[in-house]
C-alpha cells in the first residue's frame, strides 16, 4: 500500500499552478500537451502577472492570489508549485495541509531543515510531496545507470560541469549560486546511478574576478560513498568557451571498465576486454519524456498506482543535504559528515516548527536517521 493518498483515475489531472513567472510559464505550456492532466488554476501574488500568463495561453481558469480560494474554486486535485525557492516551504506546507498531493520546483525547500519539516508535514497530511528533480528524465540517463550495473564495482563516478549563463535575478544575488541552484541537479544524478547516498563531502568553492555573480559561481567537491565509492565534482557558472551540456560531462570508472556521457548524446562503454567504447542499448523504461514533463508523468503515476516515486521529499532531502553540506566544507575548511548535516538540521526543524501537529511528528521521531530510515537511496 501506498504511504499516501491515491488519486482516482477518472479523467485528467485536475492541478493548481502557483507561479506565474517564466518557469510557471514553461510549466504551463508542457502542461497543454499532457492529456492525463488539466490546469485548473493559477495562484501568484502578483495578479496581474497571473492574469496576463492566463490571457497568453487563452486559458479559462480560476485566477488568484491565495491558494486555499483557488483550490477551493476550482476542484483541484493537486498543486504544482513553481515559485521562488524561498516561498517552496509555505506553499507545499499550505497545500498538504489542504489535502493535496504536491509537484515543486526543485529545491523542495532552501534548507535541510526545512525539508525535514516538510517530511512531518507530508507525514501528517498522508499526501506526496515530491520534487521535480527534473534532469533525472533523460534516456540516456537510463541508459548510463544501465551500464554501469554491468560493469562491477564503481570506484570513481566525475561530473565536469562548465557554463557561461548571464539570468540576472535571484541567480546573481546568491551566496553560493552554483552550488544550491545548479550543482543539486548532478548530486542528485550520482545517487540515482549509485543507488545510494554519500557519508562524506569535502568542498571548496570560489568566484573568479571576472565573474558576473555576486557569490562564488565556481566549486569542486568529493562525496565518499559507503563502500569508498568517490564522486567528484567540477563546476564553474561563469566559464564561457567549449561549455559542457547542462548536463554537465559524465565518467564511471568501475572494475570491467569505463562508461562516459557527455549529458546530450549516448553514453559510450569501454570494457577492460573490449576498450574502444560502444553505446549501450536501450533499457525498459529509457524512453520517458524529458526534464519537467517527465517528472510531471512520474507523479501522475504515483498518485493512480500508490508507487512511491524516487523524487518524494523523504528520498529528495538527502539531494538537498549533499549540497549543504558541501556548503558547510567549503566555510570550514573540513570534510563534513551528512549524517551530522542531517541531525544539526532536526534540531533546527524542531526548534522553529511553528505547526503543532508537525512538531509532533518531528518530536516522535526523535533523530533524523530514525524518521528518515535506513532505505535504499531514491
Amino acid at each position: 500500500m501506498a504511504d499516501f493518498a491515491m488519486v482516482p483515475d477518472d479523467g485528467p489531472l485536475r492541478v493548481v499552478l502557483v507561479g506565474a513567472g517564466n518557469m510557471g510559464r514553461a510549466w504551463i505550456r508542457m502542461i497543454a500537451g499532457t492529456p492525463g492532466v488539466r490546469l485548473v488554476g493559477l495562484v501568484d501574488l502578483a495578479l496581474e502577472l497571473a492574469h496576463g500568463a492566463a490571457a497568453e495561453n487563452g486559458l479559462d481558469i480560476v485566477v488568484g492570489d491565495s491558494l486555499a480560494s483557488v483550490v477551493a474554486a476550482s476542484g483541484a486535485q493537486a498543486v504544482i508549485d513553481v515559485t521562488v525557492p524561498s516561498a517552496h516551504h509555505a506553499v507545499n506546507t499550505e497545500a498538504l495541509l489542504l489535502g493535496l498531493p504536491v509537484l515543486c520546483e526543485k529545491p523542495i525547500a532552501p534548507s535541510v531543515a526545512e525539508t525535514l519539516s516538510l517530511i512531518a508535514a507530508e507525514e501528517v497530511s498522508g499526501q506526496l510531496l515530491m520534487t521535480s528533480q527534473s534532469r533525472r528524465y533523460y534516456p540516456q540517463l537510463a541508459r548510463l545507470k544501465d551500464a554501469v550495473s554491468r560493469l562491477g564495482g564503481v570506484g570513481v563516478v566525475t561530473t565536469e560541469f562548465f557554463k557561461a549563463p548571464h539570468f540576472g535575478g535571484f541567480r546573481d544575488e546568491m551566496e553560493h549560486p552554483l552550488l544550491i541552484d545548479m550543482a543539486i541537479h548532478a548530486f542528485d544524478a550520482a545517487r540515482y546511478l549509485l543507488d545510494a547516498d554519500p557519508v562524506t563531502v569535502d568542498c571548496r568553492r570560489f568566484n573568479p574576478e571576472w565573474s558576473w555573480y555576486r557569490g562564488d559561481a565556481a566549486a569542486a567537491a568529493i562525496f565518499e560513498f559507503a563502500g569508498g565509492t568517490r564522486y567528484t565534482y567540477t563546476g564553474s557558472w561563469c566559464s564561457p568557451g567549449l561549455e559542457t551540456s547542462w548536463n554537465g560531462a559524465w565518467r564511471v570508472s568501475c572494475a570491467g571498465g569505463s562508461a562516459t556521457w557527455d549529458g546530450v548524446g549516448e553514453p559510450v562503454v569501454g570494457r577492460g576486454d573490449d576498450p574502444d567504447g560502444t553505446q549501450p542499448s536501450a533499457v525498459p523504461g529509457s524512453d520517458t519524456r524529458r526534464e519537467i514533463a517527465g517528472a510531471l508523468d512520474e507523479f501522475v503515476s504515483a498518485l493512480r498506482t500508490g508507487v512511491t516515486p524516487p523524487g518524494d521529499v523523504h528520498a529528495n532531502v538527502h539531494s538537498l543535504a549533499m549540497v549543504e553540506g558541501a556548503v558547510l566544507s567549503a566555510a570550514t575548511g573540513r570534510t563534513v559528515e551528512l549524517s551530522a548535516v542531517l541531525e544539526s538540521a532536526y534540531q533546527v526543524a524542531l526548534h522553529r516548527e511553528e505547526r503543532d501537529e508537525v512538531r509532533a511528528v518531528l518530536r516522535g521521531w526523535g533523530s533524523a536517521s530514525a524518521g528518515l530510515g535506513t532505505g535504499a537511496a531514491g
